[in-house]
């Protein structure tokens, strides 16, 4: 049942990022030795990208990628940030020729020029990376398999774009009504037994409507009055 209600929490579905974006990639996974950086071994590259909005993080998203090279990169941008956005990335040479290809202006800010740490002149993308890393080995604890990731950081994304919402049970209520609405997913698909799983099959938008629980007035509660 989760796995099928992450399959309805599509971040692409709600638009491209667009304004100033911070991008990065990192990886994902249990340690491996001998190997480290860009290059390591046995781990799962996962690219970022943060939206700057004021002084805080507007949209995110999050993927899998093969590796960080220049039309994986351009693939990443291409599907989860709009034409003419301003990206802002390290110093990492594939960023230039992929910005160019995505149709997007481009910032890159050298590290190792720079003398500073990466999450000083990415802060949010670094932030979410950390927050993300937290959730899947503190929540998870380390549970989440190379084969679902995909789906726990589409979860994520999809609850990180609404911490603030004050209408969670309305948001429950979408979810459910997406999933039943998608298309079924088999149980080989869930559990990781075809090594190529079929194209993500991506639940129909439904208008947003309420449910008829709350359809009418809000009931009285008394006990959420303020006492002057």
């Amino acid at each position: 049942m989760l796995q099928n209600f992450r399959l309805a929490m599509d971040p692409s579905a709600h638009g491209p990022l667009t304004g100033n974006v911070e991008v990065d990639e990192t990886f994902i996974g249990g340690p491996r030795p001998m190997v480290r950086g860009r290059g390591a071994s046995g781990k799962t590259l996962v690219a970022g990208a943060v939206e700057r909005r004021g002084r805080g993080m507007g949209r995110t998203r999050l993927q899998i990628i093969p590796d960080a090279s220049a039309p994986s990169l351009t693939a990443f941008l291409k599907a989860n940030v709009a034409p003419g956005a301003h990206v802002i990335s390290d110093g990492w040479s594939p960023y230039r020729p992929a910005c160019k290809a995505a149709g997007l202006r481009h910032t890159a800010h050298s590290i190792r020029a720079s003398g500073q740490p990466a999450h000083v002149l990415l802060p949010w993308v670094h932030r979410l990376f950390s927050l993300v890393k937290r959730v899947l080995d503190d929540t998870y604890q380390g549970g989440a398999q190379p084969y679902h990731l995909q789906a726990y950081l589409d979860e994520f994304v999809f609850r990180f774009k609404r911490r603030h919402s004050a209408k969670r049970g309305l948001l429950f209520y979408r979810r459910l009504k997406a999933a039943v609405a998608g298309a079924p997913v088999s149980y080989g698909e869930i559990s990781g037994i075809h090594r190529q799983p079929r194209p993500r099959s991506v639940a129909p938008q439904i208008p947003h409507e309420l449910p008829w629980t709350l359809a009418g007035p809000p009931a009285l509660r008394p006990w959420r009055t303020k006492i002057p």
